[in-house]
């Protein structure tokens, strides 16, 4: 097919514009489509994905992980299944949260203390809640980039979690992942979160061990952190303790065994420590590691570490049962079809906040029992 070019019109003298051809396809539709069909990921039985997880497969191991995540009702029924199935195999691992404020060398710690863990012939699987765009829902995802060394490590398993969307979510789904790793024989998990905020209390709530990384040099250290916060850590580590930060780390350290020393006892019957490390140099490390043990060590002999699961496991029941039915409500045909003018009300002073809510809920339950 020819073209016609507007240069090639009598007043433009001198101009000439030869005729070109039409641009094929650049590949052949049929083919593509051929081709996606064929490399479409199947979805394995869970008797496929428990024997893979229990073999050690990485690949199971992270396609089960995906399935999880995953929001997708067919998605949900096989990934529930597995977690089921194994559940039996899970509960020996030692679960420790680590947080901290961003800057404060989390991943550079977490791949010292996971290489020294590796080479004591241990299993790593690393949970990382990735933080996400609230506008564009994209997350960095960028704790393999950072953990270069451990990420490549046969031992060790990184796997980020995008936080986007509901915290109490992604914490549930992230409690289902530590048993589908516990079940592929990692023996140690550690759940990093964003920073200091409401994160670190839901991850709280599922670990053995919580440790608190600060450094020195960063301001006012004990007023940029919630005593909330402090409360819950098990340890406290001020990281970065090298060079002529060394002497910072020492007071900053002195300044927060200060504080402890203001806090009640803990129901464990463990004492918090303050420790100085420096995982750039790789000094300090073994000691909180140690200190990690002793501190699982006495937990176990005085019964708090299997009393602590069992309440974890007990909120985890109410908490998975408030975001159901919370989601049930928000997905409601009715609820979805009114909300909008109730909204409107409440706005417009129409009609008061509690009375909107009682009606809606009324709404609500008068569907559900009709269905």
């Amino acid at each position: 097919m020819s073209y016609h070019h507007p240069e090639n019109d009598p007043k433009y003298i001198g101009l000439k514009v030869n005729p070109g051809i039409e641009k094929p396809e650049a590949v052949n539709a049929d083919s593509v489509k051929r081709f996606l069909k064929k490399t479409k990921r199947k979805i394995l039985s869970a008797d496929d994905y428990l024997k893979g997880i229990l073999e050690g497969d990485i690949t199971l191991l992270s396609q089960a992980v995906t399935l999880v995540e995953s929001n997708k009702p067919e998605h949900q029924k096989v990934a529930q299944e597995i977690i089921i199935r194994c559940l039996p195999h899970a509960g020996k691992s030692v679960r420790l949260g680590i947080t901290g404020v961003p800057g404060a060398g989390k991943s550079t710690f977490i791949e010292s203390l996971g290489k020294q863990i590796t080479s004591q012939g241990g299993k790593l699987a690393v949970l990382a809640i990735d933080p996400s765009s609230e506008r564009s829902k994209g997350s960095i995802l960028g704790d393999k980039t950072r953990m270069e060394e451990l990420s490549s490590d046969p031992n060790a398993y990184i796997r980020p979690s995008p936080a986007a969307g509901s915290l109490g979510g992604v914490a549930r789904k992230t409690r289902e992942i530590i048993v589908l790793c516990e079940a592929a024989g990692f023996n140690n998990i550690f759940i990093e979160t964003v920073g200091v905020g409401q994160s670190e209390t839901v991850v709280h709530s599922m670990v053995d061990f919580f440790l608190l990384i600060q450094i020195a040099g960063a301001g006012d250290e004990l007023q940029g952190i919630k005593r909330g916060i402090m409360e819950m850590a098990d340890t406290i580590v001020i990281n970065k303790a090298d060079g002529d930060n060394l002497e910072r780390a020492q007071l900053a350290a002195a300044q927060f065994r200060s504080a402890l020393h203001l806090f009640p006892p803990t129901g464990s019957g463990w004492t918090p420590l303050v420790l100085t490390c420096s995982a750039l140099e790789n000094t300090g490390v073994s000691q909180i590691w140690e200190t990690i043990n002793e501190y699982v060590e006495l937990t176990k002999k005085n019964g708090f570490l299997k009393n602590r699961r069992h309440d974890q496991a007990r909120y985890w029941m109410y908490e998975t049962i408030n975001e159901t039915l919370r989601n049930n409500f928000y997905y409601n045909k009715q609820i979805k079809t009114k909300l909008p003018t109730f909204e409107n009300l409440v706005l417009t002073d129409g009609m008061s906040s509690f009375v909107a809510a009682n009606e809606l809920l009324d709404t609500y339950f008068k569907s559900v029992r009709n269905e």
